[in-house]
């Protein structure tokens, strides 16, 4: 072929194959669980090609909108869901969560640390935003994760003593952070203490990278509100825009007052065409995320082989897709994302630079040659070029794309 890649890096790659290769079973094991699960809604909530006809103008009686909205609630075990193209992007999805949660005077509580950067203009902890949560009168406070990167419960139960607290965000990705992501056993536990001391209060979980990733989701296990991106697991690669909302009903009603407007809700929206793709989406997604894990755990050995620090290990147990490799300087961070680029299937002659990315507090460098612009299950690396230089790498629509990816900059790392 000719991709040329250093000796070093093939005899490399063998050795990091070695580490892993015992662990696709499982990965596999938990697809297919997956698989079963949204097999089932498909043909529980007969799924036809009538569902993929789209809708013009205001959206009425879209039969397929309205199908796929069953179906994920089904997924997810839930009261109702929200699956739109109109949600620009997960912080959209999260942020109508949000609001559909609380009320003015309310405070929000994050309950794993400070939210991913995106989110804080939402909710006013940075900027001065028009129409943030903090701009309709809604408090912020948070509590951090232990030292050990999991959440404090006992930190979560003393501030659940605010009287004032209407809603916990639980976020369980790492974000641009050195946590932990959550396991779903994790989440129930915090979704049992703020059930059991506040029973008044809504928890809305961030699921962005999760999904599929374990044989359960957040709505199986107390959240009332679940809310992520359609370019990121869910959307398996083929949808080309959008994000949801699943959980209880009344929530998830008036999270659709913040998609269109209040009155209106989810009853509109015009699908133009989108719903086949949405669906085909869905029914590959337990797929593409295993493959994404497996790429994964492949630039986990890969990196420690190479002497990097990465999070988690390729011996742990992973609850999202993302891959956290730590460099000595931001010059490492931008070859390592280089390389990712040069294995891109759409742009791979572009060479990524840091710039002032809208929504975020530093420069970030970001590789992302995707179908999708910003798909994030496609195969993309990015991080901030702030110290610890940490390399957030994600996707995968195939292993074998993605272990050349890793292998790119492997190469990128050793010139």
């Amino acid at each position: 072929m000719d991709i040329k890649i250093d000796d070093r890096v093939y005899q490399l790659s063998e050795r990091a194959m070695e580490l892993i290769s015992g662990q696709f079973s499982s990965i596999d094991r938990i697809a297919e669980e997956n698989t079963a699960k949204v097999m089932s809604a498909f043909r529980n909530n007969r799924v036809s090609d009538t569902c993929f006809a789209g809708t013009t103008g205001y959206g009425y009686d879209d039969g397929g909108r309205e199908t796929l909205d069953r179906v994920y609630t089904e997924v997810f075990r839930a009261e109702s869901a929200l699956v739109r193209s109109g949600f620009v992007n997960g912080t959209h999805a999260i942020c109508a969560a949000l609001f559909a949660s609380l009320k003015p005077g309310d405070v929000l509580l994050a309950a794993t640390g400070a939210p991913y950067d995106t989110l804080r203009g939402a909710i006013g902890i940075t900027g001065d935003y028009h129409g943030s949560l903090k701009f309709y009168g809604v408090g912020y406070q948070q509590v951090d994760m232990t030292a050990d990167g999991h959440p404090d419960y006992e930190g979560i139960e003393a501030a659940l003593s605010n009287q004032s607290i209407g809603a916990v965000e639980i976020q369980r990705s790492r974000g641009y952070s050195g946590r932990n992501a959550l396991s779903i056993d994790e989440i129930g536990r915090i979704c049992d203490i703020v059930h059991r001391l506040r029973p008044d209060v809504n928890i809305v979980v961030d699921n962005c990278y999760g999904e599929f990733v374990e044989t359960r989701e957040p709505t199986e296990v107390g959240a009332d509100l679940c809310a992520g991106s359609l370019i990121k697991n869910p959307g398996g690669g083929i949808a080309p825009a959008g994000g949801y909302v699943v959980g209880r009903g009344e929530l998830v009603e008036k999270a659709a007052y913040h998609l269109t407007v209040p009155g209106i809700g989810g009853e509109c929206g015009a699908t133009l065409g989108q719903n086949r793709l949405l669906f085909q989406g869905l029914f590959l997604a337990p797929h593409v995320v295993a493959q994404a894990l497996k790429t994964a755990l492949f630039c986990a050995s890969m990196m420690e082989l190479m002497g990097y620090k990465t999070y988690p290990s390729y011996s742990e147990t992973r609850s999202d897709i993302i891959q956290t490799i730590e460099f000595e300087n931001g010059d490492e961070l931008v070859r390592f994302c280089r390389g990712i680029q040069s294995a891109s299937p759409v742009d791979s002659f572009v060479t990524p630079e840091p710039w002032a990315m809208p929504g975020y507090d530093d420069p970030v460098v970001m590789a992302a040659g995707a179908f999708i612009q910003g798909s994030s299950i496609e195969l993309s690396a990015d991080g901030p070029m702030r110290p610890p230089f940490r390399a957030f790498m994600q996707g995968g629509l195939t292993f074998e794309s993605g272990k050349l990816g890793i292998m790119l900059s492997a190469n990128e790392l050793l010139s």
